[in-house]
């Protein structure tokens, strides 16, 4: 496809795709791919002029070049988008504003006062009839507010005045709902676009490795313990429990049993399951993320939970004070102009933009945010707990050696553990299969249905023998692997200062496989940075051996450590804080880490680690840099100031309007201007990034 460079700046491009016109979804397209070139860091595609923006970092030559491969059919290949986006959303809202405008002018200058009156008490009518509904039901809300306020204005014959408070009043909900919904569309797209790979198994029981976006209506997929299911369907076979939280915050595990329907986002904690495809890829996925921003109140931050509280409390207040400036005065415009002011507004709008907006700038840092609790909890957490391997040591492991014991191979041997490890991603187990595949080992399935022991190993069956790969204590005291009297030299022989897998075969030792773990580089920075951000206790929970760790937590200067633990051992520790007072912060990658990620105040899950840490976590970083923790520390300390702020803002401004309203210093079409006016410039405000400040 051709593109004309219109202008050129350091880090900046304008063009203009060379086409007679574009659609909507084709710009989605364009930017969604544009996006995802290495590089850069902002687009913008403006339909109606096919114009594109592009703010980037690098070679400009090799932006060029990438342009011009694009093509819409490619797109559509290599991009995932949702079903909804904001081109539709501004778009529609655009054009309500207009209706409302136009509408609201040409009544006031082409029609006759009577008809105007008619008009007027006709479009009044719906706003009164919702205030009296609100009202028999026996609650006190902004709604009853309006509709009195507006009523009022008609009874005592101001029908201008009734009819500019509607209008205004339409106007701010318009524009309140299009800037919610924006933000709300922003967030769904970064908490969605991810592309998985799963495993595709055939009606003869075949099963190969595919992507996501080759999964169709009817076809089988096996989803193995600690998997997330990628698609709704119904099992196929399989008893297991899923972890439903990200769909119905439900904590508590669900048994699924053959023929039951099963969505997209659950977990399988336990047990393993075919599940037969019933939607495309992505279907419904977008709406039910929605629905978990908007509707879930276990999300919500305390401060939200408050303004709502508040908001509703302010009401009666108000209505009291319209009361009164009528009793005092006898002037039912000063009556009306108290009324035409309220709290609710900016508090129940400015607080939700404001978390919405921090999670959207978290988005653009690659940190997943699920809800503004957790950058509550965040902001005043005193203890962060981290795990080791893949957590503070690097991650990517390495394969450093394998030893083969019982006159075995050592490739043979590394091909039987990489069969075996590939089923249940982790650094580890990446880190297997991975030197199988540099060492042109073929390892296609050779065994039963493998079983994943938490925090211990896998076990399953080769032929008619038990075979077990894992920890130390998992191989040789669960398991009773014995060790051949010829292999003891060997085996007593391994390096300590390797992390190793155990294989074992008919219960006798087959091989060990030592694993080389790195620190990451700015490990001991991030534990530094983190106690100058006001953490007063770091923490790290391994099961590696207590000589590994306690040399990692000198080096990086940790607090506290504690090794060989188990699952429940972390999540008891969790406890244990939590009851001393301490706002708990727990950080992993594993299948292992869930119990404690799911316990603590805030779980924070690596990217790169399992699927289902990343489920059951409250929080996800990309693994390349653990400093997001410090920039995610600093972002919700300033959410938090910015909802002081509001809060005194909205008090001060509003309550200012309600005296000046009582004193006859502004009219009620001046009040509801400037009240919806700061309600709108507040959300704005909102709306801006919060690092920038």
């Amino acid at each position: 496809m051709k593109f004309q460079i219109l202008h050129e700046s350091p880090g900046r491009v304008r063009l203009r795709a060379v086409q007679p016109s574009m659609s909507m979804e084709q710009a989605d397209l364009l930017e969604a791919w544009v996006m995802a070139l290495p590089g850069v860091e902002h687009v913008t595609v403006h339909e109606r002029v096919c114009g594109v923006i592009v703010v980037f970092h690098g070679e400009r030559r090799a932006l060029y070049q990438s342009l011009a491969a694009f093509s819409y059919a490619l797109a559509e290949e290599e991009t995932h988008i949702l079903s909804r986006n904001s081109r539709a959303i501004n778009r529609e809202y655009k054009e309500k504003l207009v209706f409302h405008v136009v509408r609201h002018y040409l009544k006031k200058l082409f029609l006759p006062m009577p008809l105007r009156r008619v008009i007027t008490t006709c479009l009044a009518i719906p706003r009164i009839w919702r205030a009296g509904r609100v009202l028999l039901s026996g609650r006190l809300t902004v709604d009853v507010l309006d509709g009195v306020a507006i009523g009022v204005s008609l009874l005592t014959g101001d029908h201008p005045t009734a009819g500019s408070v509607r209008f205004l009043l339409s106007l701010g909900e318009t524009l309140d709902e299009w800037t919610h919904k924006r933000s709300v569309d922003d967030l769904a797209k970064s908490m969605s676009l991810q592309v998985e790979q799963v495993w595709l198994q055939t009606e003869d029981g075949a099963q190969a490795l595919v992507p996501l976006d080759e999964v169709k209506a009817g076809d089988l997929i096996l989803v193995h313990t600690g998997h997330v299911l990628p698609m709704d369907g119904l099992l196929e076979k399989g008893d297991v429990m899923l972890n439903q939280a990200s769909l119905t915050g439900e904590s508590v595990p669900v048994a699924k049993h053959p023929g039951a329907a099963v969505y997209a986002g659950s977990v399988v904690e336990e047990g393993n399951c075919v599940l037969r495809v019933t939607g495309a890829v992505g279907e419904n996925r977008y709406d039910r993320i929605v629905r978990m921003i908007e509707e879930s109140e276990r999300l919500k931050s305390g401060a939200e939970n408050r303004a709502y509280h508040l908001a509703d409390k302010l009401v009666p207040w108000c209505l009291g004070g319209s009361l009164l400036t009528w009793l005092l005065t006898g002037d039912t415009t000063r009556a009306v102009s108290v009324l035409m002011v309220d709290f609710s507004c900016a508090l129940k709008l400015s607080m939700p933009l404001s978390v919405l907006s921090a999670m959207r700038e978290a988005g653009r840092h690659k940190i997943t945010v699920k809800g503004g609790k957790f950058l509550e909890k965040l902001s005043v957490a005193d203890t962060v707990i981290f795990d080791k391997t893949g957590t503070l040591t690097n991650a990517c492991p390495t394969v450093s050696q394998v030893v083969a014991f019982n006159g075995g191979d050592a490739g043979e041997m590394l091909r039987v553990a990489a069969c075996l490890e590939e089923h249940f991603p982790h650094s580890v187990a990446n880190a297997v299969v991975r030197a199988a595949r540099e060492r042109g080992l073929d390892h296609r399935e050779m065994h039963s249905e493998p079983e994943y022991v938490v925090a211990h190993g896998i076990a399953t069956r080769i032929g008619d023998k038990r075979a077990v790969i894992g920890s130390r204590h998992f191989v040789f005291e669960d398991e009773g692997v014995t060790i051949r009297p010829a292999d003891r030299a060997a085996f007593d022989a391994l390096d300590p200062g390797c992390s190793w897998l155990y294989l074992s075969i008919g219960g006798v030792l087959s091989a060990a496989i030592g694993i080389l773990d790195p620190l990451r580089p700015e490990a001991g920075e991030i534990v530094a940075l983190l106690h100058e951000a006001g953490i007063g206790k770091t923490v790290m929970l391994t099961g590696d051996s207590r000589n590994t760790a306690a040399a990692i937590a000198e080096k990086l200067q940790i607090d506290d450590y504690h090794a060989e633990v188990l699952p429940e051992d972390k999540a008891q520790y969790i406890r244990d804080e939590q009851a001393r007072g301490r706002t708990v912060v727990m950080i992993g990658d594993g299948i292992n880490d869930a119990p404690a990620l799911s316990l603590a105040d805030v779980g924070i899950a690596i990217g790169s680690g399992a699927t289902i840490a990343r489920e059951v976590a409250d929080i996800t970083i990309a693994a390349e840099d653990l400093r997001e923790l410090v920039l995610l520390r600093r972002l919700s300390e300033k959410l938090m100031r910015r909802i002081g702020r509001n809060y005194r803002f909205v008090m001060g401004f509003n309550g200012a309007l309600i005296l000046f309203g009582a004193l006859g210093l502004l009219p009620p079409a001046t009040s509801a201007l400037l009240h919806n006016g700061s309600t709108l410039l507040l959300s704005m405000d909102c709306l801006t990034d919060l690092l920038q400040e």
